[in-house]
């Protein structure tokens, strides 16, 4: 492949950006600990709104509007006024914990994951949102990450960032998980597995956070590129562009010491790079959950 180097193209200083999606010929994304909504489009202007709690991910609707996942819930979150409605509480059970990272699979369905907020306790869970209400399909994380799905919607991958695995799951016809797996184990001083994105031939991207790259591997697991940033936290990647060839990238200030930010000016930062192989469409919820 050839990439090109990745190119800061909004220095934002986000403290923790996360969940890009490409909608509606714009990169949205969040940044979880500023409680922020931003969206970038290619001529350079951007936007910004405020959530009602740390938002961690955005699910495209049919609608104009989005599903946003944060601390206290999921929300319908309208860009045309600014305005949240709740849908429903997640886990009301559990106050210390948000919600952190989705994708929306080729039939509709909403894939998304809970996180211990302190980054401590095991009280993170996958669940899947259709036609009922959100489902618990696996647990025992302490942080998670990167639910996304091969192009045949025959894979679900998931990370748990803090063991360093990204695990891939059978995925049955009505959205049964079985056969979990490890798919790839990021060794010692790599960093952190954080958001994933698949692209057309099937092969799985994986921001690094604390490792100043993003990898992206074959669907065996193989090792196939490694995209050096000049940023140490790299937390999710999205294809966005008319050919779904630019890849755009959030990053993070979240625990960089001041020595650090002062050799890291474009920390937190939006970045994008070109690659030869397009990503897959970004897919809308089909299913009618709250308002």
């Amino acid at each position: 492949m050839a990439l090109s180097a990745p190119e800061c193209i909004w220095p934002l200083a986000a403290t923790l950006g996360e969940g890009p999606v490409w909608w509606d010929g714009a990169l949205w994304f969040t940044d979880i600990k500023q409680q922020a909504i931003h969206r970038f489009d290619p001529v350079g202007d951007a936007q910004s709104w405020p959530a009602p709690s740390p938002v961690g991910f955005l699910a495209p609707r049919r609608s104009s509007h989005f599903i946003a996942g944060t601390k206290s819930g999921l929300y319908d979150f309208d860009p045309a006024t600014g305005a949240f409605s709740l849908i429903r509480a997640v886990e009301p059970q559990a106050p210390g914990n948000r919600l952190n990272d989705a994708v929306v699979d080729a039939r509709g369905r909403l894939w998304f994951g809970s996180m211990d907020d302190e980054e401590v306790a095991a009280t993170g869970k996958l669940y899947r949102l259709d036609d009922g209400g959100p489902r618990v399909m696996d647990e025992g994380y302490v942080i998670t990450n990167g639910p996304a799905v091969s192009p045949d919607g025959a894979t679900l991958y998931h990370t748990d960032t803090l063991e360093k695995i990204i695990y891939a799951f059978d995925v049955g016809a009505e959205g049964a998980l079985g056969n979990k797996r490890v798919f790839v184990r990021i060794e010692d001083g790599a960093g952190y597995p954080d958001g994933c994105a698949v692209d057309a031939q099937g092969c799985l991207w994986t921001g690094l956070f604390g490792g100043w790259a993003a990898r992206r591997y074959s669907p065996q697991g193989a090792l196939l590129e490694n995209v050096k940033f000049p940023t140490a936290n790299v937390t999710k990647l999205a294809f966005g562009g008319d050919d779904l060839t630019t890849v755009y990238a959030t990053t993070a200030t979240k625990g960089l010491a001041p020595e650090d930010l002062a050799s890291q000016p474009l920390a937190g930062g939006l970045f994008r790079f070109t690659a030869d192989v397009p990503g897959l469409p970004q897919n809308a919820v089909s299913f009618q959950v709250g308002p």
